[in-house]
Parts: C-alpha cells; structure tokens; sequence
C-alpha cells in the first residue's frame, strides 16, 4: 500500500467513525458541509486535469473547521478524498471509492422534496 494510500484510508477511518459517532442533528450539519463542499469543488477548474486546487481548498477548510472544533471539518475532508479518488491513479482506488460511497450513505445528502 502507498503512503498516501494509507494516509487516506486513516482519514477517511475517522470520517467513519466521527460521522458514526455522531447523533441526527451532526450527520445533518456534516451533510451540509459535504454539500457545500462539493458546490466549491464544481467551481474551481482543475489545474492540468488533476484536481489539487479543489483538494487543497477542501483541506484549508477542514482544517479551519477542526482547528474550531466544529464537526463539519468531516464534510470537507470527504470532498477531498473524493476529489483525489475520483483521479483514479491510486492503488485501490475503486475500493476506496466504495468505501466512499457506503460512508456517504451514513449521511442524509438527500434534500427534502416537496410536493
């Protein structure tokens, strides 16, 4: 396993266990900050193909957010490792994008509908 295999997968370890530890109302707010990270991600071209702007302005934000104490640091760091998986030049990466989307299914991304 790669360095950065390994440092991605601890991460994305406590994304798990932070967003599984936390109640309704956290996964909730954690939702919200995915959200808004991947409205940012959208908006910043990637440089060459590769997606370094989008990932190094989801960290700055995680860690902000971690650095606050706030819960939503989880969202952003998700949108990071996503942007960096979704490369697709990582060892594993497909298991990582499954471990990925399983771990977005602890969240309630979907917005209420209304009819």
């Amino acid at each position: 396993m790669s360095k950065e295999v390994e440092s991605l997968s601890k991460t994305l370890a406590w994304a798990i266990r932070s967003i599984a530890q936390s109640g309704p109302d956290d996964r909730e707010y954690i939702a919200r900050a995915y959200r808004q990270a991947q409205q940012l991600v959208a908006s910043i071209h990637k440089d060459n193909g590769g997606a370094r702007p989008r990932i190094m302005v989801c960290f700055e934000r995680s860690d902000a957010c971690r650095a606050a104490n706030d819960i939503a640091c989880v969202g952003w760091i998700l949108t990071a490792i996503q942007e960096r998986v979704n490369e697709r030049d990582l060892p594993d990466w497909r298991k990582l994008r499954k471990v990925i989307n399983n771990t977005l299914k602890m969240l309630p991304l979907s917005e209420p509908t209304v009819h």
